[in-house]
């Protein structure tokens, strides 16, 4: 009898059943995307595709340009009335990323969840399957842009928001709790620890962030070497390249969380003993994985 069958934990590989160190828990995230990608790409592109669609005018009122749709600040212009015409642009990105990374989170916390039982393999679209915590993925997700978008009217604010809610989402799915539950679920285990997985979420976007704009400024190249950087095609140029870089960054990100979620349970509610001690006594089921009553 193989370790599926078992139910015992899974590959470590995946997601090692210890507390890991800030390198381990990217190296987990990317090893989860690759198991869970079928289901979480597709529709990362569709989110992401749409998140382009609502930020067009948005960027068009800002005049911000592509490929970084940076404020558009001129000498002889006042300061302020760019950054103005900036802020909704600013306000609403922070927003959508966030509210998607929170959906995207749900499937990779189940993905994560099948993980640690040892069931990979399989049809990846079971993914997509959330049960009864489905329905409440989408208000979850919408409440974690709310705040995140209400946290960057302040600026550079939006990382205590961005932080506080993310792990929600897996919560959600992982710890068989209701939508509420879930939401302070997320914010508990963001402060714990001296808020050490609130600091992991703000680093990992971070880090993406700067893997975008690289590509971004890649993009400038590539647009000045056909000599179109002056012509109405950038703008479809960079709506198709940023919804590609997003397409696997914000799914890199959802994996992150997820793996986020189970390691700080293991680190502060003893996760990961009670995961080997239910496989020592030969069973391991998702019950497991749901928080004390």
């Amino acid at each position: 009898m193989n370790q599926a069958e078992r139910g015992a934990p899974g590959p470590p590989a995946v997601l090692p059943l210890r507390p890991l160190t800030l390198g381990e828990l990217l190296d987990a995230a990317v090893a989860l995307l690759r198991t869970a990608a079928p289901a979480l790409l597709p529709l990362a592109l569709a989110l992401a595709a749409a998140e382009q669609a609502v930020l067009w005018p948005l960027r068009r009122f800002a005049r911000a340009e592509p490929p970084l749709y940076l404020p558009a600040l001129h000498f002889f212009e006042p300061f302020l009335p760019p950054l103005l015409r900036y802020w909704p642009l600013l306000v609403a990105g922070f927003a959508l990323e966030a509210g998607i990374i929170a959906l995207l989170g749900g499937v990779a916390g189940r993905a994560a969840g099948e993980a640690v039982l040892g069931r990979t393999g399989g049809n990846p679209f079971r993914l997509l399957r959330l049960g009864g915590a489905g329905p409440a993925l989408l208000p979850v997700a919408v409440v974690c842009a709310v705040v995140t978008g209400l946290a960057a009217l302040g600026g550079p604010l939006w990382a205590l928001g961005y932080a506080l809610f993310g792990l929600a989402a897996p919560a959600l799915v992982l710890d068989r709790v209701g939508p509420l539950r879930a939401l302070g679920r997320g914010a508990v285990l963001a402060v714990r620890d001296g808020a050490r997985a609130g600091w992991i979420r703000i680093a990992g976007y971070l880090g993406w962030l700067g893997v975008r704009a690289a590509l971004g400024l890649a993009g400038v190249t590539v647009l000045e070497v056909f000599n179109v950087g002056a012509a109405d095609w950038r703008y479809p140029v960079a709506f198709i390249a940023w919804t590609l870089v997003n397409t696997l960054a914000y799914p890199t990100l959802a994996c992150l969380d997820a793996v986020l979620h189970l390691e700080t349970r293991m680190r502060t509610e003893g996760l990961d003993i009670r995961l080997a001690r239910a496989a020592a006594r030969g069973a391991v089921t998702p019950a497991h994985l749901a928080v004390w009553r």
